[in-house]
């Protein structure tokens, strides 16, 4: 293993959602996932996503989805919540989004990849490090905790990411409910950073025109969005705030898992990463403004 550089702290949360966050990506944006929830009767692609998404916590009505995912319009949920639950039961959900994300790592992994020593080695790793994820106080990642650990390495690892991801996601939501920053503007300061377009984070999340320009309106009034719709110094203040606090937020496991181990799971990680954002299993325009860790990157 190559030297490391000494990343440590909420540096360290962030690099390793970036180098574990494509492999659970799939479960949205790979074939395998549409057909799974095509599957199950879902109309369109967000259907799939808001029934896939929220089912580890049961059949919940329209408005707790809006709430825990936060940044999207109410109307955006409710096209989709609760009618997924009439077309399947949550428990169906939760076992399609595992035969789609099964289909689509296979495809872009390979069954000798699936099958390796590598692969079992990063999800023991993974595993224990997302034993370590916070819950208190963090819906959907105490819904993805209470899921059974699948017994193919390839689905644990899988599933290990995903509530590390979800418990960092909740986390990221407590700190923008500290800053008082509503869902609207949370995306207006996001989008003036430059990370993502933004009218396409705006019609993806479902917010009016009218909608958008009164949280902007907002921000202004509070001096942290300038009329250029470029974040001030206040604005750019507040946003390291929260991605910092959304970090410290998310360090349990790699603290629990250890320096070596936690550099043992990006070295395995990585080629499966590679794999499937070359196989275009990762958007790389996401609505995160995520970009994988890259090779000559070290944690």
């Amino acid at each position: 293993m190559s030297p490391r550089d000494d990343v440590s702290g909420p540096a360290l949360a962030r690099k390793m959602w970036r180098a574990l966050e494509p492999f659970h990506a799939v479960t949205y944006f790979a074939p395998e996932s549409k057909a799974a929830s095509d599957a199950l009767g879902c109309k369109g692609w967000w259907m799939g996503y808001f029934g896939f998404r929220s089912a580890p916590l049961g059949p919940v009505a329209p408005e707790v989805v809006t709430a825990t995912f936060y940044n999207f319009h109410p109307s955006r949920a409710a096209r989709a919540v609760p009618d997924v639950w009439q077309i399947a039961t949550a428990e169906q959900f939760v076992e399609a989004r595992l035969r789609g994300v099964d289909g689509a790592l296979r495809r872009f992994l390979g069954d000798e990849v699936i099958e390796s020593s590598e692969m079992a080695e990063a999800a023991e790793l993974a595993g224990r490090a997302s034993a370590a994820a916070q819950t208190a106080g963090r819906p959907l990642a105490a819904a993805n905790a209470a899921l059974a650990t699948p017994g193919e390495p390839h689905l644990a690892l899988w599933q290990a990411q995903t509530l590390l991801r979800e418990s960092r996601g909740d986390a990221h939501i407590a700190a923008l409910v500290t800053a008082e920053l509503d869902p609207c503007e949370t995306l207006v300061m996001f989008a003036a950073e430059g990370n993502v377009e933004p009218d396409r984070l705006r019609t993806s999340r479902a917010w009016s025109e009218e909608e958008w320009a009164a949280a902007a309106e907002r921000l202004r009034g509070r001096g942290l969005l300038a009329d250029d719709a470029t974040l001030t110094s206040s604005g750019s203040e507040l946003r390291r705030w929260v991605e910092e606090r959304t970090d410290r937020g998310s360090l349990a496991p790699w603290d629990a898992l250890g320096p070596v181990d936690t550099d043992r799971l990006v070295d395995l990680v990585a080629p499966f990463v590679q794999a499937i954002a070359a196989g275009g299993g990762f958007m790389t325009g996401n609505p995160m403004g995520l970009r994988p860790l890259s090779e000559n990157e070290k944690v």
